[in-house]
C-alpha cells in the first residue's frame, strides 16, 4: 500500500520540528547529553534501517525499499529512523556514555520489524512505514505492520537493562532560561508539534484523546483525596509531557488511521498512565505506551484470524476472480469460472 502525501507532509514537518529542538535544546535550553548523542542516535538509526531492511527484503525475495526511486522517496523512507534517533537521544540520560542511546535506537528500529502482525484483509494489507512515506516505486513491499512504537520500546527498555540509565529529567529542558520563557518553550514546542500532525497525514485526534484522557485520569486519582488534583495535573505543563504528546506518543507508522481509532488509542494511553502513576511505577511515559502498542499489536492479530477477508478461502487461499466468458453468443459477459453455467459453457 502507498502512502499519501500527507503522511509524507507530517513526517518532513516532524523531522524538521524534532531537528529545530534538538539545536536549539542543546545551545540555549540547556540539554544535559552529550553532543554527539544526537549525531551517534540518528546514525544509528539510518545505519540499523538500511541493513534491517536490506536483510528483510533479501529474506522475502523483494526488492529493498529504499532503492527503485527518486532521492526524495529514499529520504523519506529514512525519516523515520532518523526521527526515532534523535528522539532517544533527547529523552535518555547515560552520562558522559554513548552507548545507550545507540542501545535504544537499535532497539526501537529492530522491533519495527520483528514485531509485526498481519492485519485481515479486510482492511487490506500495509507495508510497514507505509504512513512514513514509503511510496511505490521504492521497492517491494513489506509483510506485515508494524505496532510497537519505537520510541517508546528503546526509551524503556535501556534503563531496566541498564539502571544507571535514566529517563531525563523534566528541568533539563528549560535549565538555562527563566521567567516567562519557562511558559514559552513548553507552549513554542507544542505549537509545532500540533502543526507538523495538522492535515490528513497527521495524528491530531490521537492527541486530543490522549490530553482529554490525561486530565481525566488526574481528575479521577484526585477525587479520593491521596493524590492532588493539580499533582497529578502537573506533568503537563512541562517540555517532557510536550514531546511525548507531539512527538512520541503518535508515531505515524505503529498508530492507527482511522480518527475514532485515534481517540481510543489515547484514551486508552493515558488510562494505563493513570495505572501505572497510580502504583508508583518509574517510566509511567514510555511504559503506557509500550503497553498500548502491545495490546494493539495482539488485537490486529486476533482480528486477523478472526476476520478473513471478502476474497479469502477457508484455507486462506484466494477465490478465483471473475473472468471473461468465452463463449462466442456473449463474449462481453463476467462469469466465475467455479460458476455452474461457467462449466456448462465450457
Amino acid at each position: 500500500m502507498t502512502a499519501t502525501p500527507g503522511h509524507a507532509t507530517a513526517l518532513r514537518r516532524l523531522a524538521a520540528t524534532v531537528t529545530g529542538t534538538t539545536v536549539l535544546g542543546h545551545c540555549l535550553l540547556g540539554f544535559e547529553q552529550p553532543f554527539l548523542a544526537p549525531f551517534v542516535g540518528a546514525l544509528t538509526g539510518v545505519t540499523a534501517e538500511l541493513a534491517l531492511e536490506t536483510a528483510d527484503a533479501w529474506a522475502v525475495g523483494r526488492p529493498p525499499r529504499y532503492l527503485g526511486g527518486r532521492l526524495g522517496r529514499t529520504v523519506d523512507f529514512l525519516l523515520p529512523s532518523y526521527v526515532d534517533g534523535l528522539l532517544c537521544a533527547m529523552l535518555l540520560y547515560g552520562q558522559a556514555h554513548l552507548t545507550p542511546v545507540a542501545l535504544a535506537v537499535l532497539i526501537g528500529v529492530g522491533g519495527r520489524y520483528a514485531l509485526r502482525v498481519r492485519p485481515s484483509a479486510r482492511t487490506g494489507p500495509r507495508a510497514p512505514r507505509a504512513s512514513h512515506g514509503s511510496r511505490s516505486g521504492t521497492g517491494g513491499d513489506a509483510p506485515g505492520v508494524p505496532y510497537m512504537n519505537p520510541v517508546a520500546l528503546g526509551v524503556a527498555v535501556v534503563p531496566l537493562l541498564f539502571p544507571w540509565v535514566g529517563v531525563v529529567p523534566p528541568h533539563q529542558f528549560t535549565a538555562w532560561v527563566s521567567g516567562p520563557f519557562d511558559v514559552i518553550v513548553p507552549l513554542a514546542v507544542l505549537a509545532l508539534g500540533l502543526r507538523a500532525h495538522a492535515g490528513p497525514g497527521g495524528r491530531l485526534p490521537l492527541i486530543l484523546g490522549w490530553a482529554g484522557g490525561f486530565v481525566l485520569q488526574g481528575l479521577v486519582r484526585g477525587a479520593p483525596g491521596d493524590v492532588p488534583t493539580i499533582g497529578a495535573l502537573l506533568p503537563m505543563t512541562g517540555v517532557l509531557f510536550v514531546l511525548y504528546t507531539c512527538f512520541v506518543l503518535p508515531d505515524l507508522g505503529t498508530t492507527p488511521l482511522a480518527p475514532r481509532h485515534q481517540v481510543v488509542f489515547g484514551l486508552t494511553a493515558a488510562a494505563v498512565y493513570g495505572l501505572l502513576a497510580g502504583s508508583h511505577a518509574d517510566f509511567a511515559l514510555p511504559l503506557c505506551v509500550v503497553v498500548v502498542c502491545a495490546c494493539r499489536g495482539a488485537l490486529l492479530a486476533v482480528r486477523g484470524r478472526l476476520r478473513p477477508g471478502d476474497r479469502t478461502g477457508r484455507a486462506g487461499q484466494p477465490m478465483p476472480g471473475p473472468t471473461r466468458s468465452r463463449t462466442r453468443r456473449d463474449p462481453s459477459c463476467l462469469t466465475s469460472r467455479n460458476a455452474p453455467e461457467a462449466r456448462t459453457r465450457r
